[in-house]
């Protein structure tokens, strides 16, 4: 039979069109109920693991889930007992180092490990301590920590937070990934978007540090009062913040790289990708900082909201992140498809990382579950059987990438 989307010529049996992805059984056109990454998930769903770490996330999220989980349990416990600076250092390095091993997992530096964590995270952490050390110290704002000014909100202080620092942050965080993107090896849709993650949670990792030095350099505080305002203040920017800066910096590098084998470069999408980070960033910024005069000064209060409003924009980037690299998944399968199918599997039989399933030669989709390939870890690609005949009914030559 056809594909009703590519008019490939696809096997009876087949589920999901090898080339294009479309769900070929249950009628479900968009694949609203498939995500091309992981499709035993919905696409608008608030599943964090397969989101922000789309390739080879379904093959072991449970141990990225439990690291998280510890992370933030510790610095809970950290932070209600008053040891300020453990749990200020975990939060702060909790995500980066999971997402650094998550990159070691899935091979994304194909054995460049030097060169991309000095590009997507030394080189944009030392580049957001500076530029945070200048607006938070010498440009003389009048609070200490987010929202923590007795006099009130400040017009010179929400303009800070709601221009200079979106729009000058964001622009840091896409320096290394840009570059990273821009090569030949990197250039990839899931590339581009994982280099921006990374980007994003190295800068909120050290900015996190300078803004909150003092908690840092004091000392155990001990149980108090103020332990609920200390939860909050942790969990906002060692947890909340890192996943929001790095899904919006890692949608505009995913525009940056496009949908095709070669980065499409300063496009209207990626400018339009670039705006809505800074929005993305604004909000946040904004609101917590008018958030936090919520009860008064130091209120616990305002403090919880702060967190509540950062849960609000990450539950909103996740569904957009799911929706943008789904739909680009596909748009570039189809593409794919009318240049006669991508390089993925050209002759030798392999089999989907997912469901073991083998996969049809030249396929951009396993045709069993639907798993996209282009989603399958780099340290997985290049597995084949060899001396195995291909599928039935198809020829081709060349080695075969999973």
């Amino acid at each position: 039979m056809d594909c009703p989307r590519c008019s490939s010529e696809v096997p009876e049996v087949s589920h999901f069109c090898h080339h294009c992805g479309t769900d070929l059984q249950s009628g479900d056109a968009g694949r609203k109920k498939a995500y091309a990454a992981k499709p035993d998930e919905p696409v608008a769903s608030f599943r964090l693991v397969s989101t922000i770490m789309p390739q080879g996330a379904g093959r072991q999220p449970y141990t990225y889930k439990v690291a998280l989980g510890i992370a933030l349990l510790l610095t809970v416990v950290t932070a209600a007992l008053g040891a300020l600076p453990v749990a200020i250092m975990v939060a702060a390095f909790a995500i980066p180092i999971v997402y650094i091993l998550y990159l070691y997992d899935v091979n994304l530096w194909e054995d460049e490990p030097v060169p991309v964590v000095a590009a997507a995270f030394v080189l944009t952490g030392v580049l957001a301590a500076v530029f945070t050390w200048l607006w938070s110290d010498q440009v003389g704002l009048s609070l200490g920590t987010i929202g923590g000014n007795e006099a009130g909100p400040s017009g010179r202080d929400l303009l800070i937070l709601v221009l200079l620092v979106p729009v000058v942050s964001e622009l840091i965080r896409q320096v290394g990934p840009l570059y990273l993107a821009s090569r030949a090896r990197y250039d990839d849709l899931m590339d581009g978007f994982t280099f921006g993650v990374v980007a994003g949670v190295g800068f909120a990792c050290f900015e996190t540090l300078v803004l909150h030095w003092g908690w840092i350099s004091g000392g155990f505080a001990g149980p108090g009062s103020s332990a609920g305002t200390w939860i909050s203040v942790v969990v906002l920017h060692g947890f909340l913040k890192p996943l929001i800066y790095g899904s919006a910096t890692g949608l505009a590098v995913a525009e940056f790289s496009g949908l095709g084998e070669k980065y499409d470069g300063f496009t209207p999408r990626w400018a339009a990708g670039l705006l809505q980070a800074m929005l993305v960033n604004a909000l946040f910024h904004g609101g917590v900082y008018l958030l936090g005069f919520v009860g008064g000064h130091g209120s616990t209060v305002g403090a919880i909201l702060g967190v509540a409003w950062g849960l609000v924009l990450l539950g909103g980037l996740i569904v957009l992140v799911r929706t943008v690299l789904h739909k680009g998944l596909l748009e570039a399968a189809l593409e794919s498809a009318a240049r006669g199918g991508s390089n993925h599997a050209s002759g030798e039989l392999a089999f989907c990382s997912r469901c073991e399933m083998p996969l049809l030669p030249h396929s951009d989709f396993c045709s069993a579950c639907g798993n996209s390939v282009r989603s399958v870890p780099k340290s997985d690609r290049g597995v084949a059987v060899q001396g195995s005949a291909p599928a039935a009914g198809y020829e081709g030559t060349g080695e075969m990438q999973a």
